[in-house]
């Protein structure tokens, strides 16, 4: 199928590995003209640009994509927003996520109500801008993130540690991706080597972590590939969650994954692995224990790669992309 010639203004407020990959992706088809950051200058930027475009494609539902998507209904523009986890998210004890303020909340429950289409990377995702918006979710697809089985692949021989990747800036963010809930387990499982990978270093004199767990702040994606690719066992131990993409990268470096029971870790690990419920340190030293002992990560593998590849994203975005040009 031959592609349009359709432009594409693509935002949004930071940049990750996940967001890098679908700019790249859409670069290949298409002209794009990306505007990434925050800040009073950048809905002036959004106006520059939306004149010349056809397409306006952000990265989480926020202030910025709200105002975005108020320009492409003055334009007559489409859109498309991506639900990516932390923008449906209302944890008033923590103080965490966009929800909490109830002006903010209201203009992310334009965005979301507002853009032509909406895609979450989970399920889960879409049911809770469903509630937190209170409408019917047409406007909402499930797309889930790409990953790439030629880069996140297995190599060599595994060893019996157990690794969890989580990017906690601050105590919220420690909470959320369950390292407290971690340390409980890596307590209790004495004999386990454990391994966390992105918990800020002045937050680690408050956690007081056991002997048996290794903390590093931060890895680069090289050295995180090779981290994934000696631990038998990858444990994704989050209090809430969207799509995991530590979890997807580690399954396929053919980790054995075991996660909570909340957001898209069920669906990322499927019968792959071991699900067990937030909190429970029973059960997470029972299913590390089988996981140690037992654990096989090809299945998991495959599973990923069936399901969650970069190239399956990258084609459903091109067919949306064309059925918006036409």
């Amino acid at each position: 199928m031959q592609q349009s010639k359709a432009n594409i203004l693509f935002t949004s407020t930071f940049t990750t590995s996940f967001i890098k990959s679908d700019l790249q992706s859409l670069e290949k088809n298409y002209t794009v003209f990306p505007v990434i950051g925050s800040g009073y200058k950048t809905p002036f930027k959004y106006l520059k640009l939306i004149g010349s475009v056809d397409i306006t494609f952000s990265w989480f539902a926020s202030v910025y994509s709200s105002v975005l998507i108020f320009f492409t209904k003055i334009f007559k523009k489409k859109s498309i927003l991506i639900l990516g986890g932390v923008d449906v998210a209302k944890e008033k004890e923590l103080g965490y996520g966009i929800w909490n303020s109830p002006w903010k909340s209201l203009l992310v429950k334009y965005a979301i109500t507002n853009a032509d289409n909406v895609l979450a990377v989970d399920d889960s995702l879409k049911i809770k801008a469903m509630e937190l918006c209170r409408y019917s979710g047409e406007n909402i697809k499930i797309l889930p993130t790409g990953f790439d089985p030629g880069y996140w692949k297995p190599a060599g021989e595994k060893n019996n540690t157990v690794l969890t990747v989580a990017n906690c800036p601050d105590a919220a963010r420690v909470k959320i991706k369950g390292i407290d809930f971690l340390i409980q387990i890596a307590r209790a499982a004495k004999d386990f080597k454990f391994i966390v990978v992105g918990v800020a270093d002045y937050l680690l004199s408050r956690l007081d972590i056991p002997q048996n767990m290794k903390s590093v702040s931060f890895l680069s994606q090289s050295q995180l590939l090779i981290e994934y690719q000696k631990s038998k066992v990858y444990f994704q131990p989050s209090y809430m969650e969207g799509l995991p993409n530590a979890l997807c990268e580690a399954m396929l470096c053919e980790c054995y994954p075991v996660g909570t029971n909340v957001g898209g870790i069920p669906a990322a690990i499927g019968n792959t692995g071991r699900i067990i419920e937030y909190g429970s340190v029973e059960q997470g030293c029972f299913a590390l224990t089988e996981a140690i002992t037992n654990g096989d990560g090809k299945s998991a593998r495959l599973r990923i790669a069936s399901r969650f590849s970069k190239e399956k994203r990258e084609k459903e975005l091109n067919s949306l992309i064309e059925s918006l040009s036409k």
